[in-house]
């Protein structure tokens, strides 16, 4: 079936966001005591859906609202600095647009955060729907984000595509269930036998194939 919508993941998949998500986490760890991880350790974590990441970045069980706050804190401060696309990100978005196919966001960032990024980097305009951590009851890799985008668009996962970089994202697709696409070029390290996309070039040409 030809797909009217593509959801992508954010973090890793459109935007460079690695360094700021690490200095986030450690802006956070030190307002509770902690010293800072190193980058690598924490970038090598994000997408990892076997572990707690409350319990991992911050040694607790879950997290609490000033966490959020201060992660918060950092980002929007300092994103203007630290956020790069991808190169090709904003010409596949802004193709797609062209084409009247449904282009969405499905992100375990904050709604704070998530829609100051996008519109520093000039891409909010792209998307016909948004959906982040904040505005479901369980964020990625549960499927919530990906039912709520498909019942405000009011579309079929059948028709639906979701583009992502590490394995939350995978598991919700086939919760959800949708099509799913793997990109290399995130925050996660993929077995050399794992089927994934090497080039947002690559990305556009298979999307070209699946869409109507």
């Amino acid at each position: 079936m030809k797909k009217s919508l593509i959801i992508f993941d954010m973090d890793g998949t459109l935007v460079d966001s690695s360094h700021t998500i690490a200095n986030s986490i450690n802006h956070v760890r030190a307002n509770i005591g902690l010293n800072a991880m190193p980058n690598h350790d924490i970038i090598s974590k994000i997408n990892d859906h076997t572990i707690n990441p409350a319990k991992y970045f911050y040694g607790i069980d879950t997290y609490e609202p000033m966490h959020e706050q201060w992660f918060t804190e950092y980002y929007s401060q300092n994103h203007d600095q630290e956020l790069v696309l991808y190169d090709g990100i904003y010409e596949l978005l802004g193709l797609l647009k062209s084409m009247e196919i449904g282009v969405a966001l499905a992100t375990n960032a904050y709604r704070v955060s998530t829609l100051e990024s996008l519109t520093h980097l000039n891409i909010y305009h792209f998307f016909d729907a948004i959906a982040c951590a904040d505005d479901v009851e369980r964020s990625k890799p549960f499927p919530d984000m990906l039912h709520k985008v498909l019942h405000e668009l009011d579309t079929h996962s059948q028709k639906s595509i979701f583009v992502g970089d590490g394995s939350r994202d995978e598991n919700a697709a086939k919760s959800t269930p949708m099509d799913y696409l793997m990109v290399d070029w995130g925050f996660t390290e993929h077995a050399k036998d794992r089927e994934k996309i090497s080039s947002v070039d690559e990305l556009k040409g298979v999307l070209l194939e699946n869409i109507a």
